[in-house]
């Protein structure tokens, strides 16, 4: 999508250059194109940037199965003595973007790297032509060209050289310039418009910039609007530096200055993309001859007009950003900025077992955070059933639930499990993670509420659709999140009253071990017949000391990887730390 707004923005610029060409400078006309490199570099800041803006979200398009249920597996089960390790998930069908997104990646990088080796063969051609240059000798060129310098105004170390291999002057070097002359003789008033023009090439940076359009003609070389840009700007650098050779000339040597230009025009051009030459295409020549003949200086007014269009066209650019958020947000590398100072990153992959995931603790005593992969910890993914915590809280504060009479009848639609084919209560419901129990009461409460309590959820993104928002959908949160967040729950930090998020912490309480009592949460996201991902998230309560913690663990292909494997992990990593 970026990369859309990108070319409607360059066919903006286009379209604008074209219809006010007669209120636009020259010089100005060049300068609009050099917001072509804003417009192609976007695509390419990192979606956390824009995300960071907070600003909408993305839907990223799947469909929910309710047929098809998870089983879990008891050969990779965990083996404690619970009763409440259960995966309850159906399975959601994800289209298969992943894969024609890597094949079309695997194109693009194809695309990038042949472009590249014609640009290496292009700037092999031009170090074979810079390796035959030979210096000047001839002090009248000499003098001229010092004397052409100084009326420019180019300080740095330009060098001058002819070559048999070149038919018109060009300037080459990105970084030690070189301007090259045919060995063909030229008559010192030819040699005087060259030379001016080419350093005024130097003067604007232009083989540089050349240099810019190569490696994002090599970026977007699917683009034909890219380099139908580059083209136009290409032809606007030498109006440009004719226009700026034709105000330093007099009036009289206009039309020798345009002589030179056909001189050049009638021998052999072959573009270069690492060059500024004064030669050209016929049909490019034929345009600057028309512009030298109705050449006057730029008035106050024009150069007035040109910087409005430079500087509205400016807005207009900047203008897309805050719309780039609204789909950056929707990434699935989406980052959680986090910020603390007590952090321990601590190595805890033997717990995991070559499954790729985080855990995240807190001590709500010490304000201590204990890390295990700092960056699967920040990166914000679906909470599936987790969610289901903070929809029982806005059901509750919206009174749409009762604490005190959460009984809701089965409607009689057969569901995967026999546990969610029964009448429930809000216990059973969170025990059984029976969806259709919480669906219903985040239909009732309507997306405006939940909007508004979920402000602090993670991305906040409920555009998936109030049923499945929560699922494998667009909805996404971070572990280091889901710990902050049930660090204000447990403290009663929150909008929702105590009464209700103490009867929430009553159905989230699931085991007590010598005095320490465990509460959490489940979840675990089923897509195309793999367990992809899996949560546990919660807190212990230990002889005084509270510890609130988060682990998400993901497939790599093996689909082990649901909400009791997590579990399973915690309560390694709890009972190993001594907290339970």
């Amino acid at each position: 999508m970026s990369i859309l707004l990108s070319s409607i923005g360059i066919a903006l610029i286009l379209l604008v250059k074209k219809v006010l060409k007669n209120h636009i400078s020259a010089r100005w006309q060049y300068n609009l194109g050099l917001l072509f490199f804003i417009l192609l570099v976007i695509p390419f800041i990192p979606g956390s940037v824009f995300a960071s803006l907070n600003i909408g979200s993305g839907f990223n398009g799947i469909q929910l199965a309710e047929t098809t249920a998870l089983v879990v597996n008891e050969a990779t089960a965990p083996t404690y003595p619970t009763n409440w390790l259960q995966d309850f998930a159906v399975q959601v069908y994800r289209s298969q973007e992943g894969h024609l997104a890597l094949v079309l990646v695997a194109m693009w990088i194809v695309g990038v790297i042949a472009s590249a080796v014609i640009a290496w063969l292009n700037s092999r051609n031009l170090r074979l032509i810079k390796e035959s240059a030979k210096p000047i000798e001839d002090k009248k060129i000499l003098d001229l060209f010092m004397r052409c310098k100084a009326e420019v105004g180019v300080k740095g170390n330009v060098l001058l050289g002819a070559s048999v291999l070149v038919k018109t002057p060009m300037t080459i070097g990105l970084f030690k310039t070189i301007i090259l002359l045919p060995a063909a003789e030229i008559s010192l008033t030819d040699m005087r418009h060259v030379l001016l023009h080419e350093l005024v090439h130097c003067k604007n940076r232009d083989i540089q910039i050349s240099g810019l359009m190569c490696l994002f003609q090599m970026l977007y070389w699917f683009n034909p609007l890219v380099y139908l840009a580059f083209k136009q700007m290409r032809l606007d650098r030498e109006l440009a530096c004719d226009a700026y050779v034709l105000d330093m000339l007099p009036a009289e040597a206009h039309i020798s200055y345009g002589k030179t230009l056909l001189n050049f025009a009638s021998t052999w051009w072959q573009p270069t993309i690492f060059a500024a030459d004064i030669g050209g295409s016929k049909p490019q020549i034929v345009r600057r001859i028309k512009a030298i003949t109705s050449h006057t200086t730029d008035t106050s007014l024009q150069k007035l007009k040109s910087i409005c269009v430079f500087a509205l066209m400016g807005i207009l650019i900047f203008v897309q950003i805050p719309i780039l958020a609204v789909f950056a947000n929707s990434s699935d590398t989406d980052k959680f900025d986090f910020q603390a100072e007590n952090v321990l990153y601590s190595d805890l992959s033997h717990f995991f077992d070559g499954i790729e995931g985080s855990f995240v603790l807190y001590d709500l005593d010490t304000g201590v955070y204990t890390i295990h992969n700092r960056d699967v910890s920040t990166t914000r993914v679906s909470p599936n059933s987790t969610y289901k915590i903070f929809s029982a809280l806005i059901a509750l504060q919206t009174g749409v639930l009762q604490a005190d009479n959460s009984f809701m009848a089965w409607d009689g639609e057969n569901h995967p499990f026999e546990a969610w084919n029964q009448d429930q209560n809000l216990a059973t419901a969170m025990r059984y993670s029976v969806n259709w129990y919480f669906q219903n009461f985040d239909r009732q409460v309507g997306l405006e509420s939940l909007y508004y309590y979920l402000a602090s959820y993670g991305n906040s993104n409920l555009s998936g659709g109030i049923a499945d928002f929560w699922i494998e959908s667009s909805l996404r949160i971070s572990p280091v999140e889901q710990v902050q967040l049930l660090t204000d729950f447990y403290r009663n930090d929150t909008v929702f009253e105590t009464r209700h998020v103490n009867a929430v912490k009553d159905v989230l309480q699931l085991q007590e071990n010598n005095g320490a009592v465990l509460s959490g949460k489940t979840g675990t996201g089923f897509v195309n017949g793999i367990v992809a991902n899996g949560w546990f998230i919660g807190y212990v309560e230990n002889s005084g000391r509270t510890f609130v913690f988060a682990t998400y663990i993901q497939s790599l292909g093996d689909g082990n990887a649901g909400g009791s494997v997590a579990a399973g992990i915690t309560l390694s990593i709890l009972e190993y730390k001594g907290i339970f």
